[in-house]
């Protein structure tokens, strides 16, 4: 009798199971590359090699409702906005309030509400004012006042409900790989600019292009840099955690240069120009530079809601000592110094 091959779905299973386990315990390129830098140091050090464990994931990006200001909608009659027809927003209103204005994506509806601040605020200094009755001139005051209010917030809504942005911290991304050397030139001039508009929102001579701003945010889309980034840091951080332990056993021996197959120094030399510690510092580099461009956007913006704060100060600070990448760098500095005090024991 001849034996049934298993279903399709059997093989497509395993497939998916097999990226789920690849994609959450690293497995690509960079685990690799360190994970051979941890063999080649325990055959130097005469021990055994470490049993890698997984990296933990990146922590989920708060969901919409908690990363979001709330923003009051303005309503006025169409008599009352008809009165400040010379303030020349009438067109601006009904093209927001139509069906293609109500579906607009966030980063437009910003655009929206910047021109009307900008032509509010023009109207309330000019002439068109004073010939407004006491009733129209209360109102354009008040509607004035409050846009600007809203403004900031519009602003931080139109960057955290866009999903290029949000896109940016999926969870779902894979590490940065140290064969990756396209440049994230284009994606930080994305990131400056967009910190650009929010300290200029409020500057009458800025003008900010819809092609400009939309093309910014196609750049960031390409690809999730920030999460790339972050669990490159994460898996690096543990397979240095590793390799730091075998340093600290063979230094906490008694006789630790005798089962050395070199000098420290020439121990020391050597790993340092191994292609896992070169790419360890590029990662350094390139996580410095993305994540100094990220707080100065967010630094630009109003104080966020509670959950980003937390993220922010989880995932993203700079300085907090848990963050991926001050936590990365203290293992690093560790790395380096027993690297130094075995150099020094065993010359």
């Amino acid at each position: 009798m001849a034996r049934r091959s298993p279903p399709a779905w059997l093989y497509a299973m395993a497939l998916i199971m097999a990226l789920a386990l690849a994609g959450c315990g690293g497995m690509g390129e960079g685990d690799a590359l360190l994970r051979d830098y941890q063999r080649q140091l325990a055959e130097a050090l005469d021990l055994p090699a470490p049993e890698p464990e997984p990296p933990g994931n990146i922590g989920a990006f708060p969901e919409r409702q908690e990363r979001l200001f709330e923003v009051s909608e303005t309503r006025e009659g169409l008599l009352d906005v008809y009165a400040l027809r010379e303030c020349h927003i009438t067109n601006l209103v009904a093209a927001r309030n139509n069906q293609l204005g109500r579906v607009a994506p966030p980063s437009q509806r910003w655009l929206y509400e910047l021109e009307l601040w900008r032509r509010l605020d023009a109207c309330r200094d000019s002439e068109v004012a004073e010939r407004l009755a006491d009733d129209d001139r209360a109102r354009l005051e008040r509607i004035t006042r409050r846009k600007t209010r809203q403004l900031p917030l519009v602003s931080w809504n139109s960057l955290f409900d866009s999903e290029e942005w949000t896109g940016n911290f999926s969870r779902a991304s894979s590490a940065l790989e140290p064969s990756d050397t396209d440049p994230l030139d284009a994606q930080l001039e994305a990131l400056r600019w967009l910190r650009r508009a929010t300290l200029n929102q409020f500057e009458p001579d800025w003008s900010p292009q819809s092609s400009t701003l939309e093309g910014h945010l196609k750049t960031l889309r390409e690809r999730p840099h920030t999460a790339e980034l972050l669990r490159a840091l994460l898996l690096a951080e543990q397979r240095l955690g590793e390799a730091n332990d075998l340093l600290t056993r063979r230094l906490d021996s008694r006789d630790a240069c005798a089962p050395l197959d070199a000098s420290g120094p020439d121990l020391r030399n050597r790993f340092q120009a191994s292609p896992a510690r070169q790419w360890l510092a590029r990662l350094e580099t390139l996580a410095d530079r993305w994540l100094t461009a990220i707080d100065a956007l967010l630094a630009s913006h109003v104080s966020p809601p509670e959950a980003i704060a937390e993220y922010r100060h989880r995932w993203l600070s700079l300085d907090n000592p848990e963050a991926p990448l001050p936590a990365y760098r203290a293992v690093l500095d560790a790395h380096d110094r027993y690297w130094q005090r075995l150099a020094e024991r065993c010359s």
